[in-house]
Parts: C-alpha cells; sequence; structure tokens
C-alpha cells in the first residue's frame, strides 16, 4: 500500500471512545480483531439515526475488508467471524442473531450505552423489518424528549446546553438522559453538569439499579423526616 501522509485537512472525522485506548488497545491480542473493531467504528460513523448498527452481510460484502482479512473469500468470512466473535469477548462490540425476510444474520452494535438498549429492546421483540436496504431493521424505544424535560424540571434551555444534550442523545440510551434527569431533581442538583457526570458515571463505571433506587428510597424518606420535624 502506498500512503504519502495526512493532508493539512484531514475531512471527516471517526469517533473512537477514549476508553478503547485506555483499556482495550493494548489488550487486542490478534491484528484481525483490532482491523475489523477500527473498521466498525468507521462505518458506524456513516450511519443514520439513534440507534446504528452493521450486519454480518455488511462486513463480507465489502471486498475491501475481505481483501484486509485473507486472499481467499472463504477463508476471510471465517476470520471475519473469528474476530467478531472476540470483539464481543472483550465487551468492545456487540452481535445478535436476527432473522431477515430472506436469511438469518448478524447484527453489530458498538458495546455503548445505545448499543445496550438497542440489543435489549431486540430482545424485547421491539424491532421491525423496514424493508429498506440501507437499514433493513426499525428499533423501537419509547423516547420522550428529553428536552422539554430539562426545562420542565430543571430550568431553561440555553443554546448551550441544548447542544450538550443532543451530543448526550448521540451517546446515551434516553432512558438513561431522563433517569439522570430524575436524580438530579430528587437531590437537588438542577443543573446540565450533575447530569452529565451521573451519565459518565453510569458508562464508565456500570449502573446499579438497585443501589440507586435504594439510594433514592433513602434521600426521600430523609427528606421527608427533615419535613416532619421541620413542621
Amino acid at each position: 500500500m502506498d500512503f504519502h501522509g495526512f493532508t493539512d485537512e484531514y475531512g471527516s472525522q471517526v469517533r473512537v471512545p477514549e476508553q478503547f485506548f485506555r483499556h482495550v488497545l493494548l489488550n487486542i491480542p490478534k491484528l484481525d480483531e483490532l482491523k475489523l473493531t477500527l473498521y466498525v467504528f468507521w462505518r458506524m460513523e456513516q450511519k443514520e439515526g439513534p440507534f446504528r448498527y452493521l450486519l454480518f452481510s455488511d462486513l463480507i460484502s465489502d471486498h475491501h475488508l475481505v481483501q484486509a482479512m485473507a486472499n481467499d473469500p472463504g477463508k476471510a468470512r471465517s476470520v471475519i467471524s473469528s474476530a467478531l466473535r472476540r470483539a464481543a469477548a472483550h465487551g468492545t462490540l456487540l452481535q445478535m442473531e436476527i432473522s431477515l425476510q430472506d436469511a438469518d444474520d448478524k447484527i453489530i452494535f458498538i458495546n455503548s450505552p445505545r448499543g445496550r438498549a438497542a440489543t435489549a429492546a431486540i430482545k424485547r421483540g421491539d424491532w421491525k423489518l423496514t424493508g429498506k436496504r440501507n437499514q433493513p431493521i426499525d428499533i423501537q424505544v419509547d423516547h420522550q424528549n428529553i428536552f422539554q424535560l430539562y426545562e420542565t424540571n430543571i430550568g431553561p434551555l440555553t443554546p448551550l446546553i441544548a447542544d450538550a444534550m443532543r451530543d448526550a442523545e448521540k451517546t446515551y440510551p434516553s432512558e438513561w438522559i431522563e433517569e439522570a434527569i430524575q436524580i438530579a431533581v430528587e437531590r437537588n442538583k438542577r443543573n446540565w453538569h450533575y447530569i452529565e457526570a451521573i451519565l459518565r458515571h453510569w458508562q464508565e463505571g456500570g449502573r446499579d439499579e438497585r443501589k440507586e433506587q435504594q439510594d433514592r428510597r433513602d434521600s426521600q424518606e430523609a427528606r421527608r423526616k427533615y419535613s416532619d420535624w421541620d413542621r
């Protein structure tokens, strides 16, 4: 391959989570898994909609990816499948078997809050076939207007906050944002920075929903007792 270096204007950028470099990159044992993972990040940037995904058939139909994995197409298919399994085992990507109109396939997500919300929706049966070649699956997740929820419970929606919330919508499931707003209200921390900190904490450390619910019950009980005493 002849590559003469990057130009001053790189064009469109591909977003790769910082956690990939801190926790994943140096622990990927095989080059084919690294190639596939970076390829998926790149392809996802070209997708649209709240839930972005690829199909396994998308991977094996890209002759550039196939050639990068093996000289023989049959061998390349096996290599891609194995790389995908390893990426899923390492927690970078998610894959699920799914039945389309003409054949079974695998649907692939980045293992992000939105990816996990999408796989949960598919498991619940909240999806349908669209008949569209470029977006054959529509994932149906109830979605409240988080901007209206913010204005109702937190305060006026400034342009900067609106931009930050639009970015958050691309990163976190709407259920997380709604829950984080509710927690901020209950704790009387009515600002976007606090809500965003909750979301980052959930993304980096995972959610312990039972503990959160207990903490919220304790907080509500403490406020009730304080109000009773104050009267």
